[in-house]
């Protein structure tokens, strides 16, 4: 099982919102990481056939993204899912299983399987305009599961759920991967923290690094700092670098920093995390960095 992704691109007049991106996917579940305009949605888009690449190639296990064949293997869950409010749950994965060219029976048994894994099979002849964000989005991951696919890409899947859902919608697509390419795309860094076996971070759309957990949290070794201080110096660092965490403790203000250098005597170095690593990338520059 691979999936190859041979130097994509996208442009949008002068705009590069893909810069000859490279991989070579296998089973397992990957955290893709970046701020909002990093290029993530345009690769996911691309990956589904959504959106034709400017050049570049998508092929699974030989077959083209733009063949139909490749589309039978594929489940996506976009950011922005389109839903009927009129219909129930289960007309709404009925309506789904259709347009995937499922045969009825089997729709009908998928459909009702698919509910339950979500946890919807008790409102399942609701009709979808009475659900809350969370719930819509449990079906929005259901109608992706419809056609067991081998390659599942999901956009922000966990918005919307509370940290219960969230804990359970990990677990679920840590099993998927287990057999099949999932890609997941999520501003919920402990979502791929805890799940992910492979983390690919964009920025202006360029992939700037891929890897393990602790191969990514590498680059930032030496750079994570904690420190507690009076709220005036708490103040001064806030304004010079890229703080992740402040509270007020007895003793002044606790401040965890990402930044090159130690920000100040008080600082000490600590082991870094994935939070760390993306806040050291994406936050607002620093004049202190």
């Amino acid at each position: 099982m691979e999936l190859i992704v041979d130097r994509l691109t996208k442009h949008y007049g002068d705009i590069i919102a893909a810069d000859r991106i490279s991989l070579a996917l296998h089973q397992g579940v990957y955290g893709l990481l970046g701020a909002n305009g990093a290029g993530k949605t345009t690769l996911m888009r691309m990956l589904c056939g959504v959106l034709r690449p400017t050049f570049g190639e998508i092929h699974f296990n030989g077959i083209d993204v733009n063949q139909a064949e490749y589309r039978d293997k594929l489940g996506y869950l976009p950011q922005e899912f389109g839903y009927y409010p009129e219909f129930t749950a289960l007309d709404f994965m009925l309506y789904m299983a259709v347009l995937k060219g499922l045969p009825k029976l089997r729709a009908i048994e998928k459909a009702h399987e698919l509910l339950a894994l979500v946890s919807l099979e008790n409102v399942a002849k609701k009709k979808i305009k009475t659900f809350s964000g969370g719930m819509k989005q449990r079906l929005g991951i259901a109608q992706a599961l419809l056609n067991d696919p081998q390659i599942l890409i999901l956009d922000e899947p966990t918005a919307g759920l509370d940290p219960k859902e969230r804990v359970r919608f990990r677990n679920m697509i840590s099993k998927l991967g287990e057999t099949r390419i999932v890609l997941l795309s999520t501003h919920i860094v402990s979502d791929i923290e805890n799940i992910a076996s492979t983390i690919l971070v964009m920025k202006n759309g360029q992939m700037i690094h891929q890897g393990s957990l602790q191969d990514i949290i590498r680059v930032i070794e030496h750079k994570v700092w904690v420190c507690t201080v009076s709220q005036a110096k708490a103040d001064e660092l806030m304004r010079a670098y890229s703080v992740i965490n402040v509270r007020q403790d007895e003793g002044g203000v606790f401040l965890r920093m990402v930044c090159d250098k130690r920000p100040c005597p008080e600082a000490v170095e600590t082991s870094a995390s994935l939070e760390d690593l993306y806040l050291y990338y994406f936050s607002e520059e620093k004049t202190g960095e």
